[in-house]
């Protein structure tokens, strides 16, 4: 789904006891997408794609500051579901709309991708979807999370967390950055830059955005490598040979290199330069931070590599990136 005409609708969960600032804040967020992507494909102001708020019952919500709001329909087929932050009795939710877990577990089956910001994972992991597989909540409800779903691999330090499709965003500022994801991964890089010109670049932020795109890479049943992507997400700044990290997790290079491809897909290096590179984009497009000091932080003293490198992996210079984010265009 990653081809743009692959996207044609978009969920937005609404319940009673919905934050509707969560909710309409997606709503704004792709409708502007789908008219910029529209506006590309030659449309006008035609929207690309569908953006719905829907209800379990096809009917209007309380929201959690006592406003009702209408929704477009029930729950239907879509590629994409958005579940937003909700306050309330959890259990009470379940019982009075039992249609939602079902219906989310036929959206994953089906390939759709699923989002959760704050609260709104816990539908998911209601659903089982997330059992095995790391999530992220909004800490103040991070204790009853925990213990709500013990089989999810619950990561209360973690702003982001994506794997097998599913999204979790911790909070407003993260969801920012989960929906960005998004936006460039459905309808493109041009889109997205022009959407974080407009909505983003002011947003401040006390924690490093995260890199998005490598859980699925972590779906697989080889402990060791496992531990190993989780040292270079924490370490992939520093100095270090490959040699050394596999023989600190009892490996020879040979095995380790064979062991990581195979798990992963990927090779060690390049796997590392993704890490590297995504840091940077983020670091590109939300600091003003020169390409020197960018390229020192993501473990490269030598600028100049680490411009050749970014071109390979963006078909853009550092510049050039973080210009398309600041330029007044379109």
């Amino acid at each position: 789904m990653s081809n743009p005409n692959a996207l044609s609708r978009i969920s937005i969960l609404a319940t009673e006891g919905v934050f509707a600032s969560t909710l309409m804040h997606a709503k704004d967020f792709f409708h502007m997408a789908s008219l910029r992507l529209g506006r590309q494909l030659g449309q006008g102001l035609t929207p690309a794609f569908e953006t719905r708020l829907v209800s379990p019952d096809g009917e209007p919500v309380m929201t959690f500051s006592g406003t009702t709001i209408a929704v477009d329909g029930g729950l239907q087929d879509t590629d994409v579901v958005i579940l937003p932050a909700f306050w309330g009795d959890f259990d009470a939710l379940c019982a009075q709309y039992p249609q939602v877990v079902p219906w989310l577990r036929q959206c994953h089956a089906a390939g759709s991708a699923i989002c959760g910001e704050a609260t709104g994972a816990f539908w998911m992991a209601q659903a089982g979807l997330l059992d095995q597989r790391e999530a992220t909540t909004h800490w103040r409800f991070a204790g009853e999370f925990a213990e709500r779903f013990p089989h999810v691999q619950f990561s209360p330090d973690k702003h982001l967390t994506d794997s097998d499709n599913l999204y979790c965003a911790g909070g407003t500022t993260s969801s920012c950055d989960l929906y960005m994801y998004l936006v460039e991964r459905f309808c493109g890089a041009n889109v997205a830059q022009g959407m974080a010109r407009d909505v983003l670049f002011e947003v401040q932020r006390n924690y490093r955005p995260g890199r998005l795109g490598f859980g699925g890479q972590k779906l697989h049943l080889d402990s060791r490598v496992l531990q190993i992507q989780e040292w270079l997400e924490e370490h992939f700044a520093e100095k270090f040979r490959f040699e050394d990290v596999a023989r600190e997790h009892g490996m020879s290079i040979r095995n380790f290199m064979r062991r990581f491809q195979a798990a992963t897909g990927d090779k060690p290096l390049h796997y590392l330069q993704r890490l590297r590179i995504e840091t940077a984009k983020n670091l590109l497009s939300t600091t003003r931070k020169s390409i020197k000091t960018i390229s020192y932080e993501i473990g490269y003293d030598d600028a100049s590599f680490f411009a050749r490198l970014f071109r390979q992996h963006t078909e853009l210079s550092p510049n050039q990136y973080r210009q398309q984010y600041r330029h007044k265009g379109t």
